[in-house]
């Protein structure tokens, strides 16, 4: 039965899938990370200073959440990560050592060596060292899968009170310049300024416009607005990654017969939008509170956002039937 937004359980925060910051501290690394086929310890793990990657960002890489459910942990959507993963390799001309099916049981087996119940997951495919000429289709593709413990990406306190963001002045690219429906390490050059130029604003993350003017997504996460009860978010042509939590959010909202669109938005429906809220593997299902120091509705965490929040959080920790097939045990 589909949950309403007056359900008593939407009052209460979500409980964190894990306690660690979004910043790693330096004794809570792994153990142990697959790297090219074996698991080797964390130290090991290591590339030359001639890979192309570092000189070219000739990377693609995914990013992934376990979470312990009442079965054990389990990956959520681990089947459309890796897709997505080798579908940007493909883009870059990048022929990748393993099929989907084995690139998940890799996965699971960094999790599990590591005896992990909550985790980040990190696959990265990169081009390795064979000169430094721009066409590498001939370097050998090297493949890593670090899982890490990570908590909530934008702070423990963000899912319930949400944060503050400035639209940046860095622009996403153009149609046809890169394409950002790959998830490739060069794109995220973009992210890098987008992300730095927010925190010295005194913001917690920037929201990127795209060449039109129109909103496009943050700096590592999508975007959704409410407004009169119905769920908006920037098209693929708007220069975002088509995030794998965005189409668990608008498949939630959708079976709980909450209207989505899918449409161009301009700037300024940011500053009267009833909620805002970001989402991405990182970031989960976060508010926003405020949109450069203009309040977004009650200036807290909304109903609709509390609504999916619940749903994703019920769906990623096995709390509901997983009869989409979500979830993957480790």
């Amino acid at each position: 039965m589909a949950t309403t937004l007056s359900d008593p359980a939407l009052r209460e925060p979500p409980a964190q899938a894990a306690a660690s910051p979004a910043n790693v501290p330096l004794g809570a690394l792994p153990e142990l990370i697959w790297f090219n086929g074996k698991i080797v310890p964390w130290q090991s793990a290591t590339v030359h200073v001639m890979t192309h990657a570092l000189h070219y960002g000739s990377s693609v890489f995914e990013g992934m959440r376990c979470y312990e459910t009442s079965r054990g942990p389990a990956l959520f959507r681990a089947r459309e990560h890796m897709r997505r993963l080798r579908d940007s390799a493909r883009l870059y001309r990048m022929d990748l050592p393993l099929d989907e099916a084995a690139l998940v049981d890799a996965c699971r087996e960094v999790v599990r060596k590591n005896g992990f119940a909550n985790a980040y997951l990190r696959p990265l495919a990169w081009r390795g060292v064979g000169g430094l000429t721009l066409n590498a289709v001939r370097h050998p593709v090297e493949l890593m899968i670090a899982a890490l413990p990570w908590g909530a990406y934008l702070g423990d306190e963000a899912l319930e009170h949400g944060v503050d963001v400035g639209i940046s002045s860095w622009t996403r690219p153009a149609p046809n310049t890169i394409p950002t429906g790959a998830k490739a390490g060069g794109n995220y050059v973009s992210s890098q300024l987008i992300a730095m130029e927010a925190e010295r604003l005194g913001f917690a993350e920037g929201i990127a416009l795209d060449t039109t003017g129109t909103v496009s997504e943050g700096s590592g996460e999508n975007i959704f607005l409410v407004r009169d009860g119905v769920l908006v978010t920037p098209p693929a042509a708007s220069s975002i990654l088509p995030g794998i939590t965005r189409d668990t959010v608008i498949t939630l909202a959708r079976a709980n017969d909450v209207p989505v669109r899918e449409e161009r938005i301009p700037r300024e429906a940011l500053y009267s939008a009833d909620e805002v809220f970001f989402t991405g593997t990182a970031a989960e299902v976060t508010p926003v509170r405020s949109v450069d120091g203009i309040q977004v509705g009650t200036g807290r965490r909304g109903p609709m956002t509390a609504l999916l929040q619940h749903e994703f959080f019920a769906s990623v920790r096995g709390e509901r039937p997983d009869f989409r097939g979500w979830l993957t045990l480790v």
